[in-house]
């Protein structure tokens, strides 16, 4: 198992992407590394199931990797760990990164102008926004396979334990997938909201009110799940309606140039 470990750990590194960020196929990081994985976790202790996942589980995996990851910050060391917790040969969550460092990563970034930082803070979170309907729509049909899975496994009697082990690992490996979907989400709003307050302190700009106003409706969805309300309004409306801005960015020099962020 060791000798496994190793090797996953010396030929991996962030998860390859194909078109518009999806992860492409890879042996290695859908065959290999989840194979060790499985086995560590299984010395761990943790649940870990031999069902073939469904369409909905892998649905929904597909959906919250990207919030595991931070391409756009092109963060080679957070995708790296991300991809070790994925494959389950590190527990998930088993190391935290600072709230800092998507600010920095924005703050390095050479820009001809600092208002553009805003704007790239503001397709940031407007991309998010944008993906979060569909995401919590895939793990609102997880939850509701699981549910069926209970009933099934409750009115077939003959089932052995066997079954009813199999499904129980199978829902506790789906709440924590969900769990760190949630978890990541309130860091990348964190995120982005140290990003923020930093920006209006080095370079302040009208740009920070609109920016503002995106990270408000993106607070919305976090609030859901938070709740893990994820099979109400799957348009996303709810998040779509204005609300008052915070106090911090009422009162900013004018100032016409603002960037658009769509």
């Amino acid at each position: 198992m060791a000798a496994i470990a190793l090797l996953a750990l010396a030929a991996c590194g962030p998860r390859p992407v194909g078109d518009f960020g999806r992860a492409a196929p890879s042996y290695m990081h859908d065959v290999a590394m989840p194979a060790a994985g499985r086995s560590l976790a299984n010395a761990r202790g943790e649940p870990v199931s031999a069902f073939n996942q469904t369409d909905e589980e892998k649905l929904m995996h597909d959906r919250i990797w990207r919030f595991l990851v931070a391409p756009h910050a092109k963060d080679w060391s957070f995708d790296f760990v991300t991809e070790l917790q994925r494959t389950r040969i590190t527990p998930a969550g088993s190391r935290n990164f600072g709230l800092e460092r998507y600010y920095k990563w924005l703050r390095e970034t050479h820009y001809q102008s600092s208002t553009v930082r805003y704007a790239t803070l503001g397709r940031h979170i407007l991309a998010d926004i944008d993906t979060i309907p569909a995401t919590f729509a895939a793990i609102c049909a997880v939850v509701e396979v699981d549910r069926q899975r209970a009933e099934a496994l409750a009115a077939l009697s003959r089932l052995g334990p066997e079954d009813a082990a199999e499904a129980r690992a199978r829902k506790a490996e789906n709440d924590q997938s969900i769990a760190w979907f949630v978890a990541m989400l309130n860091y990348r709003y964190q995120s982005y909201n140290y990003a923020l307050d930093h920006l209006l302190v080095e370079t302040p700009h009208a740009q920070s009110v609109s920016t503002d106003y995106e990270l408000t409706r993106l607070g919305r969805f976090v609030e859901r799940a938070n709740g893990h309300d994820f099979c109400g309004d799957p348009t996303g409306r709810y998040a779509h309606e204005g609300a008052p801005l915070p106090s911090r960015y009422g009162k900013l020099p004018v100032d016409n140039e603002v960037i658009a962020i769509k």
